[in-house]
C-alpha cells in the first residue's frame, strides 16, 4: 500500500530480529526466501501497531516455530540501506533482542523459510547483508546497548 503512493523510492522499514543460541553456545540461524536464499538471522518487519518485542516474538513464532521471550536488548541497527529486487529501496532500521526459546520446535515452512541452523558464531556462514554481519560481529565481541 505505502509503495503504491511512493513508488520505489527510499522509505525507512523497522525490523526486530532475534539471536538464540542452544546449550553449546552456538547461534540460530535461517535461510531465508527473501534474502535471496542466504543466511541471516530469524525476524522481520513491524506491523502497524505493535512493539519491537512484539514483532520479534510474532516473527520468531512463524519463520521456526518456536516460542520466545526477550530476555535483553542487544542493540539497535539504523545506518543500513537495502536495495531490493523489485527496485525498492528502503533505510532499514533493526531491534535486535537476545531471546530464551520457551516452547515449540524448529519448523521449516519452505515459504519465508528454506532452512534452520545452529552454528558456532566464530565459524557461522557469510550473512546475507552487512547489518547482520555487524550484529554477529558486536555478538562475538560481547557487546550490549549498541547503537549503529
Amino acid at each position: 500500500m505505502i509503495r503504491g503512493k511512493v513508488g520505489h523510492d527510499q522509505i525507512f522499514l523497522n525490523f526486530s530480529g532475534a539471536c538464540i543460541t542452544n546449550d553449546k553456545g552456538e547461534i540460530l540461524l535461517q535461510k531465508r526466501a527473501a534474502s535471496r536464499d542466504e543466511w541471516g538471522f530469524p525476524g522481520g518487519a513491524l506491523e502497524i501497531g505493535e512493539s519491537a518485542e512484539e514483532a520479534v516474538i510474532r516473527e520468531v513464532q512463524e519463520e521456526t516455530g518456536l516460542s520466545v521471550e526477550v530476555d535483553t536488548l542487544i542493540g539497535v541497527y539504523t545506518k543500513y540501506f537495502d536495495v531490493y529486487s523489485n527496485g525498492d529501496k528502503a533505510q532499514t532500521i533493526l531491534f535486535f533482542f537476545q531471546c530464551s526459546v520457551t516452547g515449540g520446535s524448529l519448523n521449516v515452512d519452505q515459504e519465508e523459510t528454506f532452512d534452520l541452523a545452529f552454528f558456532d558464531p566464530h565459524n557461522a556462514p557469510e550473512l546475507f547483508n552487512q547489518q547482520h554481519r555487524d550484529i554477529l560481529s558486536d555478538y562475538i565481541s560481547q557487546r550490549r546497548g549498541v547503537f549503529h
